[in-house]
């Protein structure tokens, strides 16, 4: 398990970084969508664009405690 820790850890990094890429286009966009700057879209779709964001955002905070989490198992 010691031999996966370096690739956990470097892949856990790619992801928040992905994460928070997503979330400041999510906020943008579902901002957008809120103020009615998108045309076609209902107000209420805005609030949808941000709750989807918010996920992507918290599952990359669970793939940054994974790495502690594996790591603190295999040290038993």
């Amino acid at each position: 398990m010691r031999e996966h820790l370096g690739f956990l850890k470097i892949s856990s990094l790619v992801v928040k970084i992905a994460a928070w890429v997503f979330l400041s286009l999510g906020l943008i966009g579902g901002v957008s969508v809120m103020l009615g700057l998108v045309p076609g879209n209902p107000r209420w779709m805005g609030g949808l664009v941000l709750a989807m964001y918010v996920f992507f955002f918290s599952s990359s905070i669970l793939s940054r405690i994974l790495p502690t989490c594996l790591s603190k198992l295999s040290t038993r």
